[in-house]
């Protein structure tokens, strides 16, 4: 669920409310719309959603348009089987129909669901193709659990890797990564005919901490009452970011969601944001959103994220959705009978959620009945086990991998995520139809002529036995993360759910000189044994069919073909927060975003900090060449004004396997004292598979926001003066091919009409 947090007696009153309601069947709801034989005027296809809902909401009265802000079902967040995570209640006599909401980013929390790897598994793959098939796989069966609006994609940066929520941000710690995977995600979702909800407009880069913040477990009621994080709580903190960080790091996602992907909604965050609660901040919902970007959907709010109705009303939030009492009519009656907020106020943000259901076909079609029996459980796990696939990473292989079976006589499967279904808590803990764990899955693959022995590593000299005694060990290791509470450090002892794997790691290592680490975790991880094992993948939460995909990765049915969306630091002192407490957790409920631009791979490059494994980086079984870097201007004659250069490259595999190879482009622009750049950003990226000895040339477009900050003093995207340099490498570290470039193209570069001097 959207997670509920500990506000105090508020709070608490929340969740008494979530019990006394548990099992209160829900009441009767409208079931209207306009494919019903009914002659409402505002049922006419040929009109624009504008017009139509301008008939509807003028044959409202005022109650009526009220009812409409709040949700009404306070049960569906508990995910029971036949629930929906959010009820707005339509109106009958209106032809206005009953709209339920779904999580989520992994999948329907509401009974069992296929569970899809978590988003930052997506980020990993740099596959728009991925990102699609994922979200058509999560539409499918929240359209058949009879739902018309799915919470997702999450699109916050990883500001911090012990944030609790790292597992769900799609892109990582990149924004450009995250804009282009939610854009298909969005409009696949969409096209189903759903609506989608992108997530959290902004700043909601932490949950918060507090001296009991590693009693976090799996169903542990205290996460979700927030008790466990009463230091940088989500609810409360003030995320002090300027603006030029907000536009370049925070906000391009979004603006990406609505200007490319026409996003029906987005949901409005839990905390502050330069001093207004995002739920009623007026420049991000109306002067950026609206006014700027052009949105007109809906604005959502989180989950217990409203705190003042008349603020709300007039900043622009449409509706409360759960627990709807904030937005409710007694709440919203006494703010307009108090003011600032006016009935027009409430007109407005009625007028926007009629015109989207009406945009986006909500009112033109049936109702999706809830049959789950129509959910091809076995198809969707199976698009789960390939999304997993292509998001495994490969981090480091000394040969051991791929394992090839006929030289293998026994296996030995060991660690808490051997014989386990491992996901990531809060709105992405999905209840899955079926499971596969990596032991099963790897005596599947490995065959009969191969012996695979498993251990939970919970006695590690029994574990080191039996790595002992086998050809390869291979270690699942196991890290907890969950919406509601951050993680305390980065090792696998945090939370300490699992136990000491750090030093069963050690153990099984020291045993057998053939031991293969894979972890399973929200995010990067510390790895000081690296050097003593001989292999190490990163599966993240691989899904229902976790385990399949790590088999077949390890046996090399498939390329290892991920590539990291976050660094991995060698030390937590090495993070961009690191002892600063201003920074994180915040001191005093807020947080200083003074690191600005120089969030992950840009504060590691800009420090010249040496990560463990740095963004992009991601091994693969066959071998690539990347050569003959070629830049073109845009077309002679070319009047558009965002139009930039194109770069490209040939790739050929230079191996002896099929695999896939992921050229990554970043920009170096020049910086100033005034004016600060990172040493480098990525502007793109290719997903190409290749067979042995074969070779592609590969494109990348550039346009003019490639090259530009945010000029605050000018409110407006400017070109950066001077030389960049153009990079394109295996990672934002191995980056060998270089050449000056300019935003027209290899020569020009101070403006992209006219002018200009050449880069040398």
């Amino acid at each position: 669920m959207e997670g509920i947090s500990n506000r105090g007696p508020a709070g608490l009153f929340v969740c008494f409310l979530v019990a006394l309601f548990l099992f209160v069947p829900s009441p009767a709801v409208a079931s209207s719309r306009c494919v019903e034989p009914v002659s409402f005027s505002w049922c006419d296809t040929s009109l624009s959603p504008d017009h139509r809902a301008d008939l509807l909401l003028a044959a409202m009265t005022d109650q009526e348009k009220i009812s409409l802000l709040g949700g009404d079902d306070l049960g569906g967040v508990t995910g029971r089987a036949g629930t929906h995570t959010g009820t707005s209640n339509g109106i009958a006599r209106l032809a206005i129909p009953t709209i339920y909401f779904s999580d989520g980013p992994a999948g329907v929390r509401s009974g069992k669901a296929t569970a899809m790897p978590s988003p930052i598994s997506l980020g990993a793959s740099f596959d728009p193709s991925n990102s699609a098939l994922d979200a058509r796989v999560i539409a499918d069966e929240v359209i058949k659990k009879g739902n018309d609006v799915v919470f997702a994609p999450t699109v916050d940066i990883v500001r911090t890797p012990i944030a609790g929520r790292v597992f769900e941000a799609l892109g990582g710690e990149d924004p450009y990564l995250s804009s282009r995977l939610a854009v298909p995600w969005i409009k696949s979702v969409q096209a189903k005919g759903l609506i989608a909800d992108v997530k959290h407009y902004m700043g909601n880069n932490q949950e918060g901490t507090g001296p009991t913040a590693d009693d976090a477990r799996p169903g542990n009621i205290a996460v979700s009452l927030g008790v466990l994080a009463p230091i940088g709580n989500r609810m409360r903190i003030d995320a002090r970011i300027d603006e030029r960080t907000m536009r370049e790091m925070y906000l391009p996602m979004f603006e990406a969601a609505v200007k490319k992907a026409d996003v029906a909604s987005v949901m409005c965050a839990y905390n502050k944001v330069n001093g207004p609660f995002a739920c009623e901040n007026k420049f991000l919902l109306e002067d950026i959103l609206r006014d700027e970007w052009g949105f007109r959907g809906l604005t959502i709010a989180d989950y217990s994220a409203v705190h003042d109705a008349g603020a709300s009303l007039v900043n622009g939030l449409d509706i409360e959705p759960w627990p709807g009492t904030i937005y409710g009519p007694a709440s919203v009656n006494a703010a307009l009978a108090t003011g600032p907020a006016t009935m027009s106020d409430v007109d407005r943000h009625v007028r926007r959620y009629l015109r989207t259901l009406f945009a986006y076909g909500a009112m033109d079609r049936a109702g999706y009945p809830a049959d789950e029996a129509a959910i091809d459980q076995a198809g969707n796990a199976a698009r789960s086990r390939k999304v997993a696939e292509k998001g495994l990473v490969l981090l480091k292989n000394d040969g051991v991998l791929p394992l090839n079976r006929t030289k293998l006589d026994q296996v030995a499967v060991i660690g808490p995520g051997a014989n386990s279904f491992l996901a990531g808590g809060g709105s992405s803990a999905i209840d899955p139809f079926s499971t596969t764990t990596p032991f099963e899955a790897i005596t599947r693959v490995a065959g009969p002529g191969v012996k695979v022995v498993t251990d939970d590593g919970s006695d590690p000299a029994r574990a080191a036995q039996l790595a002992a005694n086998s050809d390869v060990a291979v270690v699942v290791a196991a890290s907890y993360s969950t919406e509601g509470v951050d993680r305390t450090c980065l090792t696998f002892e945090c939370p300490p759910v699992y136990g000491d794997q750090d030093s069963l790691i050690r153990t099984v290592a020291d045993a057998n000189r053939k031991s293969v680490v894979v972890m399973v975790s929200g995010g990067p991880m510390l790895t000081p044994w690296r050097k003593e094992v001989a292999g190490l993948i990163e599966a993240w939460y691989p899904g229902s069919r976790g385990g399949s995909a790590i088999a077949r990765v390890l046996f090399g049915k498939v390329d290892a073909s991920g590539r990291l969306p976050v660094t991995f630091p060698k030390s937590e002192a090495d993070l961009p927060t690191a002892d600063d407490p201003n920074a994180y957790p915040g001191v005093n409920d807020v947080v200083d975003y003074d690191e600005g631009l120089f969030v992950g791979y840009r504060h590691y490059d800009t420090l010249k900090i040496t990560p463990a494994y740095p963004f992009g980086h991601g091994l693969s079984y066959t071998k690539f060449r990347f050569s003959r870097l070629k830049i073109r201007g845009p077309r002679k004659g070319s009047k558009s004004r965002t139009a930039g250069p194109k770069v490209s490259i040939r790739v050929r595999n230079t191996g002896r396997r099929r695999g896939v190879a992921i050229p990554q482009l970043y920009l170096a622009l020049k910086g100033t004292k005034a004016v600060p750049q990172p040493p480098k950003a990525l502007k793109g990226f290719k997903r190409v598979t290749l067979n042995p000895g074969k070779a592609r040339r590969v494109q990348f477009k550039l346009d003019r926001r490639a090259f530009s900050f945010w000029n605050a003093d000018k409110d407006r995207w400017q070109v950066v003066r001077g030389c960049a340099k153009v990079l394109v490498g295996r990672s934002s570290r191995e980056a060998r091919l270089r050449s000056p470039i300019g935003p027209r193209g290899p020569a020009v570069t101070s403006s992209f009409h006219g002018g200009g001097k050449t880069c040398r």
